[in-house]
């Protein structure tokens, strides 16, 4: 799969409400033209959708990411605590992940996200110790529950 290739995702993202749907989406375009030769990582899970962007396959070399719930999304940093926030928009105080909470376009800053997101694909790129594990462009779904989420966190089983 890849950037064009949404057939999946339309199905794991149809328990959320439309709005929160189509800002998943737009944000997914937003990474995806600004680190098209990266990995689209989703993960279907009990709380959340999560899309993670990747130099490969695993996790670990996630970058950033969005993870959908009921009402908004979060644009995170898997690494974000190793990335600089000098105007304090990230919000966690985990040792490795760190978000910004987005419910509509109009609050995603761009400017500041660009910025970021170059920092934490720079940090990310230096994890990578062996460079044949580099893909591009692929979208890979990692993991898929047999439960179909509800917003509101309610979880029922598959028809």
């Amino acid at each position: 799969m890849s950037k064009k290739e949404t057939k999946d995702l339309l199905k794991f993202l149809e328990p959320f409400p439309k709005a929160v749907s189509a800002l998943a989406l737009w944000v997914r375009e937003f990474i995806w033209d600004q680190y098209p030769d990266c990995n689209e990582l989703i993960y279907d899970n009990y709380n959340a959708l999560a899309l993670g962007w990747s130099l490969t396959d695993k996790l670990t070399h996630t970058f950033c990411s969005i993870a959908v719930f009921a009402k908004y999304i979060h644009f995170g940093f898997y690494w974000g605590s190793e990335i600089a926030d000098p105007e304090k928009r990230l919000s966690g105080n985990g040792k490795q992940y760190r978000y910004m909470i987005i419910p509509d376009k109009k609050t995603l800053p761009k400017t500041y996200i660009r910025k970021l997101m170059k920092e934490a694909y720079a940090n990310s790129l230096a994890k990578v110790k062996d460079k044949t594990q580099l893909r591009e462009g692929m979208t890979i779904v990692k993991s898929a529950l047999a439960v179909k989420k509800r917003p509101g966190n309610i979880v029922s089983k598959k028809k």
